[in-house]
């Protein structure tokens, strides 16, 4: 008794608070082995409180309202992970650099542009990044973006970020969010049927564009899929802005990481994009020891499969770690050391075939290397590892990811993000322009600096960039 506010709605009190009160979450083992189990399933598993943001209710409705890969047990996805595979048909490297990198370098640039050198960086990393999110999603650009689709976007957000249903910013935010869905749900709709018609302009430069020709509208991604992968996707890329402010904080010279400094330096002085031997690139490699050590997403969560509740209980999860298999000893002769050229040695996703699985002690492959080819007109395949790791081979060429347990950025398997190469690339364009225009990041002496939600958490606003000063 009394311990919500008293202008808690009591809607928002059974649907958002009190399942996030009866939840629990537990700590998983550190995998021995690139993949997850399929007993620890993804079948709604995300927490409980925040279903309201997805549906109309307070609860998952996929048959009626569609459903993310994300809460997608992996016997419902179709054929061999087809679900996930039609995703990444999305975000395939081809497609980066010829139809979404312009956009990401346009996004460093409007960041970090001159006339904004002193101010703080990652308030307005979040203006820029609502745009970008819907540019990449539907080609919403051009245009000022409508009132209530920035709103929900900023205030789904701030539930993210904040996090607790029991605080007054996230109750605003979440019935704020709660009021604008409609608005925003109609506004996707007629962008994602614009695409569907054929009316949008450059279509191809969209991630619904290929899941709409891949799925094909069918069982695997329906429309109503298309919507709530959108809706999803907001909780997966503020991740960006957690990495950015990492990878700022790291190259700060006086609280920084001078392991960092020192790398990037000679990666950018070398040729980053110049091919060596091996699958990834010096650039690359550098991102990838990036993620690696910041560990953005802090775990995979998965559903427990219950065998008895009699009394009944909120949602069970289980987190399987990513920053203790990142540094786990096991893994890695030296974890603690900043080093991008372990990725020259380490298994990749092409490598972990029916032989690797074998000379790892098992009898057979846990996920049979199966493929799906895209239907969109591209030459591109998307298959999966022995262990379950989904990548795409584009003109008969594989671009693997690093498949190995001690590399958890990620995830694990047929659980992996699908967004991986997208969010490796934003971060390496946001390399490219520091170095190009020499820009070095500097801690703001504020009193009490704005703390900015991300996802996981907040991240405190107390940073900024100044350009060279003199020759170069």
């Amino acid at each position: 008794m009394g311990i919500l506010p008293a202008d808690f709605e009591a809607d928002y009190v059974s649907g958002a608070v009190a399942p996030f009160l009866s939840s629990s979450e537990f700590a998983g083992e550190t995998p021995m082995l690139p993949m997850i189990d399929l007993a620890l399933t993804k079948e709604n598993a995300l927490a409980g409180h925040l279903w309201g943001l997805l549906y109309d209710g307070w609860t998952p409705e996929p048959v009626r309202q569609g459903v993310t890969v994300f809460a997608q047990g992996y016997e419902k996805r179709g054929p061999h992970n087809a679900r996930k595979k039609i995703f990444m048909s999305a975000t395939t490297p081809d497609l980066i650099d010829t139809r979404y990198r312009h956009r990401l370098r346009r996004f460093h640039e409007r960041l970090l542009a001159d006339d904004h050198a002193g101010e703080p960086v990652m308030s307005r990393f979040l203006d820029l990044y609502y745009e970008l999110f819907w540019d990449l999603h539907v080609g919403a650009t051009g245009e000022p973006l409508p009132a209530e689709v920035r709103r929900f976007t900023a205030d789904f957000t701030t539930v993210l970020g904040f996090w607790f249903p029991t605080s007054e910013t996230v109750h605003r935010a979440y019935m704020r969010a709660r009021a604008d869905r409609a608005a925003l749900l109609a506004w996707l709709d007629a962008r994602v049927q614009a695409l569907v018609d054929g009316t949008a302009p450059d279509p191809e430069t969209t991630l619904v564009h290929y899941w709409l020709k891949n799925g094909e509208l069918g069982e695997n991604f329906s429309r109503d899929d298309v919507l709530i992968e959108c809706l999803h996707d907001l909780m997966a890329f503020p991740q960006w802005a957690t990495t950015v402010h990492q990878v700022a904080s790291r190259l700060e010279p006086t609280r920084g990481d001078a392991d960092v400094r020192s790398w990037f330096d000679r990666t950018m002085r070398a040729g980053p994009d110049e091919p060596d031997d091996g699958p990834f690139t010096p650039l690359d490699r550098l991102v990838m020891e990036l993620f690696r050590t910041i560990s953005p997403n802090p775990g995979s969560l998965s559903a427990l499969r219950r065998q008895q509740a009699l009394l009944g209980g909120g949602f069970s999860g289980v987190v399987t770690p990513h920053a203790a298999a990142n540094n786990d000893p096991r893994h890695w002769a030296d974890p603690t050391r900043f080093d991008p050229d372990r990725y020259r040695t380490a298994p990749t996703s092409a490598d972990n075939d029916d032989a690797r699985c074998r000379q790892a002690g098992l009898a057979r492959c846990p996920f049979p290397k199966e493929a799906f080819a895209v239907r969109d007109g591209r030459a591109v395949r998307l298959v999966n590892s022995g262990y379950g790791a989904v990548y795409s081979e584009i003109d008969g060429t594989p671009h693997p990811v690093c498949d190995t347990a001690g590399y958890a950025a990620f995830g694990f398997g047929y659980r992996r993000c699908p967004a991986e190469h997208l969010s490796v690339e934003f971060v390496k364009e946001f390399l490219r322009k520091v170095w190009q225009d020499g820009i070095s990041f500097v801690r703001l002496d504020v009193e009490a600096p704005q703390r900015v939600p991300v996802n996981p958490g907040t991240v405190v606003d107390d940073l900024t960039f100044r350009l060279p000063t003199g020759p170069s």
